[in-house]
């Protein structure tokens, strides 16, 4: 295991961008991840993070055992994602019933189908959770996005949200979906708000004008 992956030096700009809005493209790349909606302080969500850490750890400590995924390397876990929306857009963001998600973490590139499905039962009698029935191993490509990362509260994101949104207007870009990502750096259980770090994205595209000078 000469191949050791941290994300925090490996994939810096994509997990530890600066404090201002910039354009990244993001490349392919699969997750664990389990769809839901409701409010995310609820019981349901955090048996869904729960099933995922589990089944992530299953993966990165298979070292430890006899059957060791052919490639394996050392690497640190990355950390949860989640792609968010609004089950009835006529009602406020600030509605948190009305919040529709997909929560995920990415897995290294040696993991297959034919392994995940093996690590999903043993984890299933390891630790059993009844998200992991949920729990789907998919590839994901965001390609061109904007990005920042925002410190504070996950009620304050409006506010980097809306500087995201200006920066792009003010260098030919066009944010073409009002659904974003969240990366979360911090253990909110363990961390003030106000200094909580959550990567925030955005699907983004050249506008016209952008295109024709390029």
């Amino acid at each position: 295991m000469s191949k050791k992956i941290d994300y925090k030096k490996d994939f810096k700009q994509l997990y530890l961008p600066k404090t201002l809005p910039e354009i990244v493209e993001v490349p392919n790349m699969s997750f664990f991840m389990v769809s839901g909606s409701g409010d995310p302080n609820g019981e349901e969500f955090s048996m869904a993070v729960e099933a995922l850490y589990s089944l992530s750890y299953a993966v990165r400590m298979s070292y430890k055992s006899d059957d060791v995924p052919s490639g394996y390397y050392e690497y640190t876990v990355f950390p949860l994602e989640g792609v968010w929306d609004l089950l009835d857009r006529t009602k406020p963001a600030t509605d948190k019933d009305n919040l529709k998600y997909t929560i995920m973490i990415r897995q290294p590139d040696f993991l297959t189908e034919k392994w995940f499905v093996r690590f999903l039962e043993q984890t299933k009698k390891k630790k059993p959770n009844p998200f992991l029935e949920k729990v789907r191993f998919e590839p994901v490509e965001e390609g061109l996005c904007c990005q920042m990362m925002h410190i504070g509260s996950f009620d304050d994101e409006p506010q980097s949200f809306a500087r995201m949104e200006a920066f792009c207007e003010e260098n030919g870009y066009n944010r073409t979906s009002k659904i974003h990502r969240e990366i979360y750096l911090s253990d909110p259980r363990k961390t003030n708000p106000e200094k909580l770090k959550t990567v925030l994205r955005f699907p983004a595209e050249a506008n016209y004008r952008n295109k024709q000078t390029r």
